[in-house]
């Protein structure tokens, strides 16, 4: 093989050892020469397995003047070796002064070679000779870690809202995935037939199909609550229960027990009936009948009517008893019982339109107390016989109702006595001491509230006529007023009406 250097290589090293300039003839090479080719030879195949290969250059159109020859390690990047090419190749630095003096020497053939070892062998990071370098590592910036950290958070969040809504899921419909899981359990979840014995369980008001469903089976009715969730699942249309106290029995079926839920004899209650105008010895005295209380109690708890919120002048439950119907559930106490009669009271009141003002209130309930007393069954006069007592109490003119007065007696009566009507003793007088009594004398409906809490017509007396059928005539003047008394009188001989008359 021939090596020549290139004329063209104007910046490589001089020519190589050996080798003379363009036109002299050729010399053999000595052990120097050919030792120094070998390391540039070396050093040229270290440079060139890691130098980075150059982009190809774009084809251009050949130019007039010739452009430098590539050098060094370029030129191994240069055109594909072919047996028409004549290979240029640099040649190595000359060695230093003593590196020639010790090659020289007699034991050249015995010098140290780990050059070469140096040459052909990485050493530094993969960078080789002048020629070799790692390709460029990409730009590092902050722009990473922020990206990081987003992930991170987004990926915390996403988790959190799906742990979130499972547990949401979890807590709402979790009796709905007990019963249905019911189904695929092989263990027992329900008795069967109709059960034995006898328990009562109580529903209350706001009760929904699972605290029923648990109450049932705590009171040992059905198995477990899911028999019973189950089936009320499975019910088309869904079951209405209505709060109470049932009597069923222990280990139903779940069918079994819904269907004597759903039955109204299997409701135990205690019934109440108040009529408008009843007083409250009278409620007392029936409320202990329908419950079983002893009236003692039932009288007990009404002597503290601050317990149950009324007005500070009321003394009794006087007045503030709503007359209603009431279903009572078995094992109330008899606080229990007065305040709900109390409680229905003060429902009324609002759905009336009666004044919210305590001393307004108290007046107001004492006036529908007397109206409820004097009226007939004919609705539509309670607001004439509200104006009429209004209208005297604007005037200054005594009340002169009987009603008062035989409460004050503790009677009940449609007349009363000149001696009765004296009595100045009796402090619920009205014929003697002007103004309204000093408490109510019944416990007025809600006609009787409305009436009293908005008094109609310019009318100062009244009188029934008829007390068969409740008439009553009403007078703007005493004459007017003692024609209407006439009437009564002679309603009163006849000898069908004297019943009525007592």
């Amino acid at each position: 093989m021939t090596f020549r250097a290139t004329p063209s290589d104007q910046h490589g090293p001089g020519p190589e050892p050996g080798r003379p300039e363009t036109g002299q003839p050729r010399q053999p090479m000595t052990r120097r020469e050919a030792r120094e080719l070998a390391r540039a030879e070396a050093e040229r195949a270290a440079r060139g397995a890691h130098a980075t290969p150059p982009e190809a250059a774009p084809v251009e159109e050949p130019q007039a003047e010739a452009s430098p020859a590539p050098t060094g390690a370029a030129v191994w990047a240069a055109s594909p070796v072919t047996a028409q090419t004549e290979v240029q190749r640099p040649v190595a630095a000359a060695p230093a002064a003593q590196e020639t003096q010790a090659e020289e020497s007699a034991d050249d053939a015995d010098a140290d070679f780990s050059w070469l070892h140096a040459a052909t062998h990485d050493h530094d990071g993969g960078r080789g000779g002048r020629g070799g370098r790692k390709p460029p590592k990409p730009p590092r910036s902050g722009g990473g870690g922020r990206r990081a950290l987003t992930w991170i958070i987004s990926t915390v969040v996403i988790l959190g809202l799906i742990g979130g809504g499972a547990l949401f899921a979890w807590n709402t419909f979790q009796p709905q995935v007990k019963a249905v899981l019911g189904h695929f359990d092989n263990k027992p979840t329900d008795y069967k037939g109709d059960g034995t014995g006898t328990v009562r369980i109580t529903i209350n008001q706001g009760d929904t199909g699972e605290s029923i469903s648990k109450t049932l089976a705590t009171s040992g009715v059905v198995m477990t609550p899911q028999a019973f969730y189950s089936l009320l699942l499975q019910t088309h249309p869904d079951p209405v229960f209505q709060p109470g106290v049932y009597q069923l029995r222990k280990r139903m079926s779940a069918k079994s027990a819904l269907a004597l839920l759903q039955d109204p004899k299997s409701r135990l209650e205690h019934t109440l009936l108040i009529r408008e105008g009843d007083r409250e010895a009278t409620v007392l005295q029936n409320a202990a009948t329908a419950t079983g209380i002893p009236l003692a109690q039932l009288q007990a708890a009404a002597k503290n009517p601050a317990s149950f919120g009324l007005p500070p002048q009321a003394k009794t439950l006087e007045g503030f008893l709503f007359p209603a119907t009431y279903n009572l559930d078995p094992g109330l106490t008899a606080q229990q019982v007065l305040t709900k009669l109390v409680d229905r009271t003060k429902q009324a009141f609002q759905e009336d339109g009666m004044p919210t003002d305590p001393a307004k209130l108290w007046s107001t309930v004492i006036l529908a107390s007397v109206v409820q007393s004097e009226a007939g069954p004919n609705p539509d006069d309670l607001p004439k016989i509200a104006g009429v007592f209004q209208n005297r109490l604007n005037k200054g003119m005594l009340l002169e109702s009987d009603a008062t007065v035989t409460y004050g007696l503790g009677k009940h009566a449609v007349f009363t006595t000149p001696e009765q009507r004296a009595d100045a003793s009796n402090p619920y007088n009205t014929y003697v001491h002007k103004g309204l009594p000093p408490g109510p004398v019944g416990n007025p409906g809600d006609g009787a509230l409305k009436a009293a809490a908005n008094p109609q017509g310019d009318y100062l007396f009244f009188t029934v006529v008829n007390l068969q059928t409740g008439e009553t005539a009403f007078a703007k003047t005493a004459d007017e007023q003692n024609a209407n008394v006439a009437k009564l009188q002679a309603w009163c001989q006849d000898s069908a009406n004297k019943a009525y008359c007592q």
